[in-house]
C-alpha cells in the first residue's frame, strides 16, 4: 500500500519547542490535534502532559481562554498544551522537537515518566539538549555539527563518544552521574 503524505500524517504527532497556540479554550488548542478526541481523551491528555496543576486550577478548567498566542500563559504551560494536543491525536509516533526545554526538570521527569508508562506501543522520538531528557532512552543519537557520532544507551555512549561524555560533565553532576538526584 502506497503511503501518501495525509497517511503518513496521520500516523505522526509533533511538538515543536516553539509551541504553537491559538485564541481558543485550551480543550479546542488540544482538540486542534484531533477534532474527535473525548473529553474524557482532552482530560488523559492533559494529565498525561503534566498539565492539570495549572489546568483544573483556572475557574473554567480546560474550557479557558488562552488569550492571543498564548500570552496569558508561561512558556512551559504552552509547551504542555501543545504536548497534550500531541497525545490527544493518539498517534503511533511522536516526535518531542526540543518540546520539554521550558519545563523545569522535575515536570521534565514526571512527564517523560508518564509517557513511558501511560503511552507503551508509541514510538517517542525526543530531540533534546538536556542529558536529563534523555538518558534513559532507549536509543540515543548524538549529533555534532549535523553529523552522527554517537549511537546506543547512555552508558554505551559515555563509554566510547567524547562528545556525548563531555556533554553529560558540563551539565550533570558526579552525584547525578552515579545515580543520586
Amino acid at each position: 500500500k502506497e503511503l501518501n503524505r495525509n497517511t503518513i500524517r496521520n500516523y505522526i504527532g509533533v511538538v515543536f519547542q516553539e509551541p504553537f497556540i491559538f485564541s481558543d479554550t485550551i480543550k479546542n488548542n488540544i482538540k486542534f490535534g484531533n477534532e474527535n478526541a473525548s473529553d474524557e481523551a482532552v482530560k488523559k491528555a492533559i494529565e498525561i502532559a503534566q498539565a492539570s496543576d495549572f489546568v483544573y486550577n483556572l475557574p473554567e478548567k480546560e474550557e479557558s481562554l488562552i488569550a492571543e498566542r498564548g500570552n496569558n500563559l508561561s512558556g512551559g504551560q504552552k509547551q504542555r498544551i501543545c504536548i497534550a494536543r500531541a497525545l490527544a491525536r493518539n498517534s503511533e509516533i511522536i516526535i518531542f522537537d526540543d518540546s520539554f526545554s521550558a519545563l523545569d526538570y522535575k515536570t521534565d521527569k514526571n512527564l517523560r515518566s508518564a509517557i513511558s508508562s501511560e503511552l507503551k506501543g508509541t514510538t517517542c522520538v525526543i530531540v533534546a539538549q538536556r542529558i536529563g531528557t534523555i538518558k534513559n532512552a532507549n536509543r540515543i543519537i548524538v549529533l555534532d555539527h549535523g553529523k552522527i557520532v554517537g549511537d546506543g544507551t547512555h552508558k554505551e555512549l559515555l563509554n566510547n563518544c567524547s562528545v556525548y561524555k563531555e556533554i553529560v560533565h558540563s551539565q550533570l553532576s558526579e552525584e547525578e552521574l552515579n545515580g543520586g538526584k
